[in-house]
């Protein structure tokens, strides 16, 4: 069974990163044999010359799909934007950083098999101290607050099935939180170790000033959400419907023949 898949990778200013991660992502969907492939890169306004090198990509490689937001939206806008775009049946997430690899994907994509979310963690973080600790406090409040049972919600290596896209509610910072909502979907969810390197190229977006503080309000809006949350079940309608429209057809062909001269 051939598997096709979308890679979305939000974008701002990370032109420099750009073509040696079109570059792995192309070398690892060649050795696999069972995947086709779609790589949606979302440019988030950026202001740097991102759209020309996108446009360099699309020309090189027909797998690349670049998207243009109208402006700056931020990571989780770009990420959403990406994914209701997707023409896959499984979605796959990184960073366009570098620091994220795309060599990850296979067992993401064979846990996809059965499972509805796959998130990686970084086992090895190459990241600076202070990154580190906000990270490391960010996890353990989010786990006492929202307990979505994911141990690093910020690892931008993820997998989903297309199912889980209907159940992100779109926010600023919703992508920490997609592992609770598709929990709170009532699909499944389960974590794998994935690589991480030191960025070697542009400039990280987040720091203490723009994360600590929205990052602990989400928390508490989040766990409000989760018990707010309504999920839609209904029953499929009975087979006999359909045989009784099909049923009706016939006769109503019918009566359109008798009135034409």
């Amino acid at each position: 069974m051939t598997r096709n898949i979308s890679v979305v990778i939000p974008a701002y200013n990370e032109s420099g990163n750009l073509p040696e991660l079109a570059q792995a992502i192309a070398n690892v969907f060649r050795d696999i044999s069972d995947c086709t492939y779609e790589c949606l890169i979302v440019n988030d306004g950026s202001t740097d010359d991102t759209r020309s090198v996108l446009n360099a990509l699309t020309a090189a490689n027909p797998c690349i799909r670049p998207i243009h937001m109208a402006r700056n939206s931020g990571q989780s806008a770009a990420l959403i934007a990406g994914m209701r775009l997707a023409k896959g049946d499984y979605i796959l997430t990184l960073d366009a950083d570098m620091q994220n690899d795309p060599r990850d994907f296979p067992k993401i994509i064979e846990l996809l098999d059965n499972y509805d979310c796959v998130c990686g963690y970084r086992q090895k973080r190459n990241d600076n101290w202070l990154r580190l600790f906000t990270s490391r406090v960010g996890n353990l409040v989010r786990r006492w607050i929202v307990d979505d049972g994911i141990r690093d919600a910020g690892c931008g290596t993820k997998g989903f099935r297309r199912a889980c896209v209907e159940h992100f509610v779109p926010f600023n910072g919703v992508h920490r939180f997609f592992a609770a909502m598709v929990r709170n979907g009532g699909l499944t969810v389960t974590e794998i170790p994935v690589m991480h390197h030191p960025r070697l190229h542009g400039v990280s977006k987040y720091g203490l000033a723009n994360r600590l503080f929205w990052v602990l309000y989400d928390f508490f809006g989040v766990a409000w959400l989760r018990r707010r949350y309504i999920r839609i079940d209904v029953e499929p309608e009975p087979a006999t419907n359909e045989i009784l429209v099909e049923a009706h057809i016939p006769a109503l062909e019918k009566t359109v023949e008798t009135v034409e001269p």
